[in-house]
């Protein structure tokens, strides 16, 4: 009986230990939303990662947003921010769009803004 409540208590105690470890960190994940000033230096900060990562070519690097919103897409608001790129040829990929959460996380990047 006294092993059964020994084990029970400790079950009890690792139970309570995981549910207080687990709460109150962050792990980048925003979920609070972000202002717009916020989402345009996210914004930017996405684009060098994806230069750096050269899915986009080194000239976006010294790009600024024309413009930072909130966008509803398919029932769910984001943020877009619009970078414009007049050292690109290709008219059509010289308008870039960043799609973030609300909470100002990278959710796509694309040259349609769709």
């Amino acid at each position: 009986m006294q092993l059964k409540i020994l084990l029970l208590g400790l079950f009890l105690s690792l139970c309570s230990a995981t549910a207080m470890a687990g709460s109150g960190h962050d792990h980048g994940h925003s979920h609070e939303p972000v202002n717009q000033e916020t989402a345009e230096t996210n914004a930017t900060k996405i684009i060098a990662v994806l230069v750096k990562k050269e899915k986009l070519q080194e000239s976006w690097a010294s790009t600024t947003a024309s413009s930072v919103e909130k966008r509803v897409f398919k029932g769910t608001p984001e943020w877009v921010a619009v970078f414009v790129n007049d050292k690109i040829t290709d008219p059509a990929k010289q308008k870039l769009y960043i799609f973030m959460t609300l909470g100002g996380d990278y959710l796509a990047a694309n040259f349609t803004g769709e």
